[in-house]
């Protein structure tokens, strides 16, 4: 890797770390570059845009939450399965990385033209995943003789079920879902467990029960 790449990564590596540690409202140029021991207008020479450098860091947690959802269906035996391993895997991320999370899905970066700027753009990078759960839906759907709905397109089955899980996510982050439910530590399931049954839940109402 020359100087010039390395220095490139090294900006989008501290920005990476910088979401994780500290949340999306810390991604100034300046900081970034004060963090990478540069110039605060050396990111100007790599990234046109402000935008630019924020959706190369964004691009990393699409990365790393698709691997994290490649994982996870690894061993699941059906489409059921790997749809509801996909569904723990995208709100563990979200719960696990919350300031990443929140720059992934930033509107301005993700349907962004005048950013783009020769870059891959975050959207590109952002919907294979939405594709995967349609995928899933699809087969889903395809093994089940009477699917609630099976009128309704994949796709919006798809995204209202991903809304769900956003929702999911954005909520027990917050602590909104365990206080309407008044969940407490000494209930009898832990966290993983009321969030498993959570995402049980969210399946059963887009796709309907399992079959006994």
């Amino acid at each position: 890797m020359d100087s010039e790449s390395f220095l490139r990564e090294r900006l989008i590596d501290v920005g990476v770390d910088l979401v994780k540690s500290e949340g999306s409202a810390s991604l100034g140029l300046r900081e970034i570059a004060r963090r990478a021991g540069v110039s605060h207008g050396a990111p100007r020479r790599y990234f046109p845009t402000h935008h630019a450098l924020l959706s190369s860091i964004a691009q990393r947690g699409f990365q790393e939450l698709g691997s994290k959802c490649a994982a996870a269906v690894a061993g699941a035996p059906s489409p059921r399965a790997q749809l509801r391993a996909v569904a723990g895997a995208y709100i563990g991320y979200a719960l696990e990385c919350h300031g990443m999370f929140e720059l992934m899905f930033r509107h301005d970066l993700l349907d962004s033209e005048r950013h783009a700027s020769g870059e891959r753009r975050l959207r590109e990078s952002s919907l294979p995943q939405f594709e995967r759960i349609v995928a899933l839906v699809a087969r889903c759907r395809a093994e089940q003789e009477a699917a609630p709905d099976s009128s309704t397109p994949p796709a919006v089955t798809a995204a209202a079920l991903w809304a769900n899980l956003h929702g999911i996510a954005h909520l027990w982050a917050r602590g909104s879902i365990q206080l309407a439910l008044g969940d407490e530590p000494s209930a009898d399931a832990t966290a993983d467990q009321r969030l498993d049954r959570l995402i049980a839940t969210a399946l059963d109402a887009h796709l309907g029960p399992v079959a006994a």
